[in-house]
């Protein structure tokens, strides 16, 4: 074959490779935008993905031992408005020493939280109703159950955990605290959950167990 005939065929062999390339280029950008609006849902917006993070409960109302619940970011929040005797109840000596983790040194709830009482106010009480043992959703009792229980306190319906009016539990398999939710108090009368005080940072995914 002569240099010029060599020549033509690499030219031609050029203009194939063009057009199989141009051809897949195409081909690619119409398949990427035939599947765009099936990718595009699975990407919500900024308003999509924040919708639920932050949530607002007006509290006026709020009788003591009357339990509230409100959803957030598809949780139970129990939100209860504290008898005197269940606040006493959480400084018993007798209950303390039963209970699995009575200081919160595990993280289940945030600084602001890690108290005596866990919670902002000693009055009233934020957790997420899920037992920490199983996942089932506690139920609230403002009378004792039992005569070594205590007022105002929380049982799993599934496995039996006692938990006192601050979420601890003290009977039951259950070992570790019903979590606290990030959240603020605002006036006593409103709850914002989903916002941490301060400059304190505490997530869902903060917590060691739920």
């Amino acid at each position: 074959m002569s240099a010029a005939d060599q020549t033509v065929d690499r030219r031609a062999l050029n203009r194939r490779r063009l057009l199989h390339a141009s051809t897949a280029a195409v081909g690619a950008a119409g398949l990427v935008a035939a599947i765009w609006p099936f990718v595009d849902q699975l990407n919500p917006d900024a308003a999509s993905r924040a919708s639920g993070d932050v949530i607002e409960a007006d509290l006026a109302g709020l009788q003591p031992a009357q339990p509230r619940s409100v959803r957030w970011r598809g949780l139970p929040i129990l939100v209860v408005q504290r008898t005197a005797a269940a606040i006493d109840a959480l400084r018993d000596e007798k209950l303390l020493t039963r209970l699995v983790d009575p200081k919160s040194e595990k993280r289940q709830q945030p600084a602001y939280a890690a108290n005596w009482h866990r919670s902002i106010d000693p009055v009233v009480s934020v957790l997420i109703g899920v037992c920490t043992y199983c996942g089932c959703n506690p139920q609230f009792f403002a009378e004792p159950l039992f005569a070594d229980d205590v007022p105002g306190g929380y049982v799993c319906p599934c496995y039996a955990s006692h938990f006192d009016p601050a979420g601890r539990p003290y009977r039951g398999p259950a070992q570790y605290n019903l979590p606290v939710p990030p959240y603020e108090l605002v006036k006593s009368s409103r709850l914002v959950i989903g916002r941490n005080r301060s400059d304190v940072s505490f997530t869902l995914q903060s917590i060691e167990r739920m």
